[in-house]
């Protein structure tokens, strides 16, 4: 038997949805810095300001802090992407759960529970490009948390969206990852999740050169 249960969400799981969605989201930020210092563009960068610094002050010990300031602020950069991220899904689907899930047509929020506590969501939802709307159901604010990993937690409540979408009659289940995001992508890879696109949702992520993965899965024996 397994040692948890997916069930739909209930008012009692308000305040555990919305900090195991906020803690899954901000613990990608360190990797999305690394990302960006890994980059041949950012290390030109801090390469040119170390270097024009040098030259400007004559300094070592100038030119050095120069760039542990640049880096220290292209951290907080990342981080209050991530975590901007995060208060706008709180103030909007995830403010009044109910209503966006459970009221809402042809969409739900599911939690895992395991010894009575949730430790992981889900969600299904329109989504929000009109063409898909006939056809589609979006996979959204999945999130399992960290010490609840590697049970299958995760797969079962994927299933529980395709499933649910099935049911209603579509015939795909769409979503979108961020590119750090490797062990989702993992997941969603093996489970027959395609990718359809990649795209930068605005000119900083742009040019920090961090994108969004764009998922589709045709589920079986649709038309």
């Amino acid at each position: 038997m397994a040692p948890y249960r997916i069930r739909q969400y209930e008012d009692g799981d308000y305040e555990a949805v919305r900090t195991i969605f906020a803690r899954g989201i901000t613990e990608h930020a360190p990797a999305a810095y690394v990302h960006m210092l890994t980059h041949p563009q950012a290390q030109l960068l801090f390469l040119a300001l170390f270097l024009a610094v040098l030259a400007a002050s004559g300094s070592l010990l100038v030119s050095l802090v120069a760039v542990l300031l640049a880096l220290t602020g292209g951290w907080f950069c990342i981080r209050a992407l991530w975590t901007g991220y995060v208060q706008q899904s709180l103030r909007s689907d995830l403010l009044d759960i109910r209503r966006s899930y459970l009221e809402a047509a042809n969409s739900c929020l599911w939690v895992a529970e395991a010894e009575g506590a949730v430790v992981g969501m889900v969600g299904a939802i329109l989504p929000q490009d009109p063409s898909e709307r006939e056809h589609a159901l979006e996979l959204k604010r999945m999130s399992v948390g960290r010490e609840h990993r590697g049970q299958g937690i995760a797969r079962a409540l994927c299933r529980t969206v395709i499933r649910f979408a099935q049911d209603r009659g579509y015939s795909a289940v769409v979503l979108s990852t961020s590119m750090v995001q490797d062990s989702a992508q993992r997941l969603y890879e093996s489970m027959g999740f395609r990718r359809v696109s990649e795209r930068s949702p605005s000119r900083l992520t742009s040019f920090l050169r961090f994108s969004v993965i764009y998922y589709r899965y045709e589920i079986p024996g649709s038309r």
